[in-house]
């Protein structure tokens, strides 16, 4: 590819954040291919456990180094990021707002009540982005790729280092403007485009996140014990959840929000205009009796292109028998004690803990 002027790889540079606008992202930017202290951390972080059973991240190259721990080895092609995030708040309540029959429902994370799969929202906004790149580049050898939580890269780190928002103390990415309720996708290229600034440290002194997370996942400050996080437990673990964590999830059925609710920087959230992005009202606090009640086929059908069907049927009967356990309504008794049948072991042990709480054994 040939060599281009500073003036031409700004003017490349100017052109794709505009494209990002305009496909959709409320926020973009562009952060050097370089390893930094966040994925120096990584290793020590899959070391200690704090992945559990998400074995994608410990994926590694055939030198045995850990993929997410350096881009520089993993893509050595690659020389910059381009970082878009798009907003998917919508005008709901959030989690920890009270209602009087918040015990009788459980709670789908926001991220997953949009009418499609922000997967393939995402993606087909990244490659608007991209065409405008190869248009642009306009050479021979030019290589980009395009991930939306799939490529050998931990998005929050770039996101920072492009300038899109900084990583909070429950490590989530937050933008002084929109909030923390982002989408992240990269475009990973291999042409040295002009990099933003890192986005400023503002969360200050304070520790709402830590102080509300209910299972202590959040055990430091910019550090996350993945295996506590009631997120993770609700979706990638599979199987039996330790009665200490269950008590903690109270009516969690698919994902958290606890600690991006309580963020300050989340007060005046901007909300989303996007259609693709808005809301299904019945998956805003579902009722835990018609959660109870559904069937696999019905499953199937409600949650048809939705990120729920990662959590797999029996693994969100498992939640909704904690959440039901945590409600204290002694009337799902009967459901309760089907489950504790089950063959599956996750729902079974699930069930017999929810058992004893309502009965207040």
């Amino acid at each position: 590819m040939e060599l281009l002027s500073s003036a031409a790889i700004s003017e490349i540079s100017a052109d794709i954040l505009q494209a990002a606008k305009e496909a959709g992202f409320e926020v973009a930017g562009i952060a050097p291919i370089e390893d930094s202290p966040e994925l120096k951390y990584f290793p020590r972080w899959v070391a200690a456990g704090h992945a559990g059973e998400m074995k994608y991240l410990e994926s590694r190259d055939e030198q045995g180094r850990l993929k997410r721990e350096s881009l520089v080895n993993t893509v050595p092609w690659a020389r910059s990021v381009v970082v878009c995030a798009i907003n998917y708040n919508t005008a709901q309540p959030y989690s920890t707002h009270s209602s009087a029959d918040a015990k009788e429902r459980g709670w789908i994370s926001r991220y997953a009540w949009g009418k499609t799969d922000y997967h393939d929202s995402v993606m087909r906004r990244l490659k608007q982005v991209e065409a405008v790149l190869k248009n642009s580049a306009r050479g021979d050898g030019l290589i980009t790729r395009c991930y939306v939580d799939t490529g050998p890269i931990v998005e929050r780190v770039m996101a920072k280092y492009a300038g899109v928002g900084w990583i909070g103390k429950n490590t989530c990415i937050i933008n002084q403007q929109v909030g923390s309720w982002l989408f992240l996708g990269v475009v990973l290229t291999s042409l040295e485009l002009k990099a933003g600034l890192p986005a400023p440290d503002r969360c200050g002194s304070c520790r709402r996140c830590l102080d509300a997370c209910p299972t202590g996942a959040l055990i430091a400050p910019y550090q996350m014990d993945a295996t506590k996080c009631i997120s993770y437990l609700t979706i990638e673990h599979r199987g039996p959840i330790a009665p200490s964590l269950m008590e903690g999830m109270g009516r969690q059925v698919f994902g958290c929000d606890i600690c991006q609710d309580v963020c300050p920087w989340n007060r005046k959230a901007v909300m989303s205009t996007d259609l693709e992005l808005q809301t299904r009202p019945e998956l805003v606090n579902p009722a835990l009796e018609a959660l109870a009640a559904m069937d696999e086929s019905e499953f199937e059908r409600k949650f048809n292109g939705s990120p729920v069907r990662r959590a797999g049927f029996l693994g969100l009967k498992r939640n909704v028998a904690i959440a039901v356990g945590n409600s204290g309504l002694s009337r799902f008794a009967p459901w309760l004690e089907q489950w504790a049948e089950s063959e599956d072991e996750g729902l079974r042990s699930a069930a017999r803990w929810a058992l004893e709480k309502i009965s207040g054994k």
